[in-house]
């Protein structure tokens, strides 16, 4: 990152010539911008031409990650960690997007979605890009991460590279720590090919010679270990002094397959991990306790429907189809590796290193100058709204307002939402704390936050423990939204205080993810977060809310009338604009009114990080529409919605994306900012994304994304690195 010479939000040029939009506009007036041609507005927005396939999308934000790791601005353990990351996401995509596919052709559903594509189409399409995808990922890191490590004295050590010294070490770990704990599978008529959990590392071995029952050689299994490391470092003193060397345990397996054996020839041992369904089929009807049936559930997604089998690529080919043939997949399935085949396990070795001058220089978390003082937090946020932006503001800030809740005597009641959370936090400790101190505690826990259901089971068991009132929402409509409310009693009366963010109550993820939190004592807000957690622990009809907007009863229904409003000051000749930045854009409904607002010549700044189903730059129907995706050194999180409304700006944040799930199956919260100085921030911030030309990629009519870098003459701007010098703690 040292090339990008960042530029603070509150120095970015406002003047039309540096206007990031001004290029885009259709026709200029001094009122703003005429609408098109009535004709314009006669194509047909169903036409499946004007719509991207959702899974197709996903992929390419996936690739977009895997981009990073060829990118020379982040530092080297990085650009390895985005191709570790980018194997992590593709297991998940895998698990739950391909298999859903999967899942749908067995039954024979081949019905089109908006996009025209039939299931049959997106999967082979899916299956051709990340065969190609895969084969590049091990290329970059075949030929330029390892071989650049090495030359900054990290190594992989490869088994005829090791020196006597190093074998005979091996020689000893694999019999005091690999031996005791594995168990070769024999493979014959009274042992089956063994049940292997997802995406767990196994061998398919070769054997030749007769064992101690007799029995002739074959082929057997050898699942490793899933207590071990697949990345073990050497003892310093077989290291060279001034690096860091590494031997995989798949090598160490390998190496020594024949002890597992004895007797026996090994004629040879290969890697390969199956990808399982991971996806869970609760029938949510016929649950009468959401724990208990969670719980068997997750039992049995580790053994799910196979959907993908990565194999070691010198493999012989018979060995690779009898697997094919036991997991019941396709040759389409098969992805041969030059590598581990686990990779995203590798990321330990990342945390571990002691190598930081090859990771992102670390920075502190600020804070705005109003919570520098020594001051209670109630005392302040009683004054003034708090807006922070995470990661570059302290998410700190909500676990010590948290704490001093919990100790203090004028507080009565906490309630609050908890989708990801981990394992050790502080918010929790909290709120264990206040229930234990006899304070109303009532958590609302989603223990269907996807792959965290295990530790929201546990969670829910120790707030219980503690005396807590625990939820766990609503049966068919997951909790996501993200809220804290605290009732305390203040001069004789009662005051309320609330949490709202676009992210979740996670200090692992809060110091990776983008996301806005504001902490408020309005009245009307506040009474708003008081009513959706009576619709969420009680029952009867919606609450009426003020100010929020609550899916899935309102948010959808106001947010068309937000972009339609946009569209009807377009009309009339008013200067017409909006910005959406979130995580994904799918819904039919939002995105057809985005379409209209652009043929009303409305202009649409969309940034949207991964999944976009709008097609920009069709001409009659999204030229006014551009769509950025930045990635970068922090995931983009944030969720803001601004429209211009003929300059009475509005300025929203929400937990929802612009998606079906987020607006009609989840509950969600969508919160003003009615503090105009904090609207304004917000509004420069993302003038900042729509400035970035080096993390940023512009999404084109034709379904692929352009990366943006600087002109000749023009100055690089990282967004992410112009906020972290605007926002965190000065050195």
């Amino acid at each position: 990152m040292s090339s990008i010479s960042p530029v603070p939000a509150s120095e970015t040029p406002a003047s039309p010539e540096n206007d990031p939009t001004a290029a885009l506009r259709i026709n200029h007036t001094h009122a703003g911008i005429r609408a098109r041609a009535a004709a314009n507005a006669a194509r047909d927005l169903d036409d499946a031409g004007l719509y991207f396939n959702r899974e197709l999308s996903t992929l390419r934000f996936h690739i977009r990650v895997l981009e990073q790791a060829l990118d020379e601005t982040h530092p080297l353990l990085e650009r390895l960690k985005f191709l570790l990351i980018f194997s992590s996401n593709l297991d998940e995509f895998f698990e739950i997007r391909v298999a859903g596919l999967k899942r749908r052709m067995a039954y024979g559903n081949e019905e089109a979605g908006m996009d025209g594509h039939s299931t049959s189409s997106v999967f082979h399409e899916i299956a051709t890009s990340a065969h190609e995808q895969v084969e590049r990922q091990y290329h970059i890191l075949n030929t330029q991460l390892i071989p650049a490590l090495a030359e900054r004295g990290i190594h992989f050590l490869r088994r005829n590279t090791w020196s006597k010294a190093q074998k005979e070490w091996v020689g000893a770990y694999f019999d005091d720590e690999i031996m005791p704990v594995i168990s070769p599978i024999g493979l014959d008529p009274s042992h089956p090919f063994p049940r292997l959990v997802n995406k767990s590392l196994n061998f398919i071995v070769e054997l030749e010679g007769r064992d101690a029952f007799g029995r002739e050689g074959g082929m057997a299994i050898i699942p490793a270990p899933r207590s071990l490391p697949r990345l073990i470092r050497l003892p310093k003193e077989l290291e060279r002094e001034g690096h860091q060397e590494y031997v995989f345990l798949s090598s160490m397996i390998h190496a020594h397959a024949e002890k597992l054996f004895p007797g026996m020839t090994v004629r040879g041992c290969y890697q390969f991990r199956l990808t399982r369904n991971a996806d869970l089929a609760m029938d949510t009807e016929d649950v009468s306790d959401l724990a208990s049936a969670l719980k068997s559930e997750l039992l049995a997604r580790r053994y799910g429907d196979g959907v993908r089998l990565e194999v070691a690529n010198n493999c012989p080919a018979h060995l690779s189809d009898f697997l094919l043939r036991q997991f019941r997949l396709e040759h389409e399935d098969l992805y041969l590796v030059d590598g581990p085949v686990n990779l995203s396990r590798l990321m330990a070795m990342i945390g571990d290193s002691e190598r930081a001058d090859l990771r992102y220089t670390p920075f502190v978390p600020g804070l705005p100058k109003a919570l520098r003082k020594d001051e209670s937090l109630f005392d302040l946020i009683s004054r003034q709204d708090i807006l922070l932006l995470h990661p570059w503001e302290s998410f700190g800030v909500i676990e010590n307002w948290l704490a001093e809740a919990a100790r203090d005597p004028s507080v009565l009641a906490i309630k609050q939402t908890l989708y990801r959370t981990g394992v050790e936090s502080g918010v929790v400790s909290a709120l264990i704390d206040a229930a234990r101190s006899g304070k109303e505690v009532t958590v609302v826990i989603e223990l269907r936050a996807r792959f965290d259901e295990a530790d929201n089971i546990a969670l829910a068991s120790r707030l219980q423990e503690a005396g807590a009132n625990v939820i766990y929402g609503v049966m068919a409509y997951k909790t996501h939204a993200k809220m804290l409310h605290i009732v305390r009693r203040e001069a004789g009366r009662i005051r309320h205080y609330a949490h709202m963010g676009t992210g979740n109550y996670h200090s692992k993820t809060a110091k990776l993810y983008t996301d806005y939190s504001l902490l408020t004592a309005r009245e009307m807000l506040c009474e708003d977060v008081h009513h959706v957690f009576q619709q969420l622990s009680g029952m009867g009809e919606p609450r009426h809310t003020e100010h929020l907007l609550h899916a899935p009863f309102t948010l959808h229904r106001r947010l068309m009338e937000l972009i339609d409003r946009e569209t009807a000051h377009a009309r009339k000749g008013r200067k017409a604009m909006l910005t959406i930045k979130c995580n994904a854009l799918t819904e039919p409904k939002l995105i057809q009114a985005l379409y209209r607002a652009s043929q009303a010549g409305v202009i649409c700044q969309l940034i949207i990080r991964s999944t976009c189903c709008l097609r920009p730059g069709v001409p009659g129907v999204s030229d006014n529409i551009t769509v950025r995706s930045v990635v970068g050194r922090f995931l983009e999180h944030t969720r803001v919605f601004h429209f211009h409304n003929a300059g009475k700006a509005e300025t929203w944040c929400s937990s929802a994306d612009f998606m079906e799930r987020n607006m009609f199956h989840r509950v969600e919260t969508c919160f003003p900012l009615l503090d105009r100085k904090l609207a304004q921030r917000v509004r420069k911030d993302l003038d900042t994304y729509m400035l970035d030309n080096c993390q940023s990629w512009t999404l084109q009519s034709d379904g692929h994304y352009e990366k943006r870098c600087p002109g000749k003459d023009e100055a690089a701007i990282s967004a992410q690195e112009t906020l972290l010098y605007a926002y965190a703690a000065r050195p």
